[in-house]
């Protein structure tokens, strides 16, 4: 199918943020995109106008790419409920309480929930940007996980791979996570580094590096924006930096619309959008640093 799938380096690298200003920048370009992400865990969620159960991340990329939200733009939604258990909502309602039997649910409902969700988007939207969950480079989790690279192979599409250089430690958490994804490291069509704060330019000796070493290519670094009035996976939220930067849903349709009109333009400043229009048609998986 035609899209992408952004991936991050780890939790709160920004790929919620991405996926919802790409939906906006498509929108605009006419083309009919839609969000996915097969797995979400977090205790935001909304319902739809039919009253199903979806993550708000997922509600709220909708709205970007105006389009109706669905429960099949995010089939499976985990809300915590305990240290060790979870709420588990299949297709926008209630189907169980995560157990040690979990693993099984994703080999067998869950996964077939979600080829069933991205056979509807095949067939009914231009594109697809699937957000992924976490970080692909935890090994441990690569026999039964549906919602990083799993989902990338399901989908068929290629991948970006989303740093977060305000955290620190950007540069090796790409290198780390390339040298852990083995054969689907191939998967990774490109790069983008997020949250940097003041003259990025300064950050250009980090790009070409990036590049030589990594022999992908680096799509853009996008600044940090504070208050992009965007819904966060309460899980995720730094501790110690919960009233920093925090991105809160808007009170108003017209001001969350603004904030994708604002989100979208930052990253058509930062991005090299053309390269990504190429990966989502398909015109090019085989994108290297000129």
């Amino acid at each position: 199918m035609n899209g992408i799938m952004i991936q991050g380096t780890s939790s709160g690298s920004g790929k919620s943020f991405i996926v919802t200003g790409l939906c906006r920048l498509l929108s605009d370009m006419g083309i009919r995109v839609c969000p996915f992400k097969s797995q979400n865990m977090s205790s935001n969620s909304t319902f739809t106008s039919d009253g199903l159960e979806i993550a708000s991340a997922q509600y709220t990329q909708a709205q970007a790419a105006r389009l109706i939200p669905g429960t099949f733009m995010n089939p499976i939604l985990l809300k915590p409920r305990h240290e060790q258990s979870s709420e588990v909502i299949l297709n926008g309602r209630k189907f169980a309480d995560t157990t040690a039997g979990y693993r099984d649910f994703t080999q067998t409902t869950g996964i077939a929930a979600v080829r069933e969700a991205l056979a509807h988007i095949a067939a009914n939207f231009d594109a697809v940007i699937i957000e992924g969950a976490g970080s692909p480079a935890e090994v441990n989790l690569n026999s039964w996980e549906i919602v990083n690279m799993r989902i990338a192979r399901e989908a068929d599409v290629p991948v970006i791979l989303v740093a977060d250089v305000d955290r620190g430690g950007s540069l090796a958490a790409v290198v780390g996570t390339l040298e852990l994804l083995g054969s689907d490291r191939e998967r990774v069509k490109g790069i983008i580094y997020n949250m940097f704060r003041g003259d990025i330019s300064l950050f250009a000796d980090a790009v070409r590096w990036t590049e030589n070493y990594t022999g992908v290519k680096v799509l853009g670094v996008v600044p940090f924006v504070k208050g992009a009035n965007l819904p966060e996976e309460d899980s995720l939220i730094r501790r110690g930096a919960e009233n920093y930067g925090r991105h809160e849903i808007s009170d108003t349709p017209a001001a969350l619309d603004d904030s994708f009109d604002s989100i979208a333009r930052v990253l058509s400043a930062s991005l090299d959008i053309p390269q990504i229009l190429r990966l989502i048609r398909r015109e090019d998986t085989t994108l290297q640093p000129q």
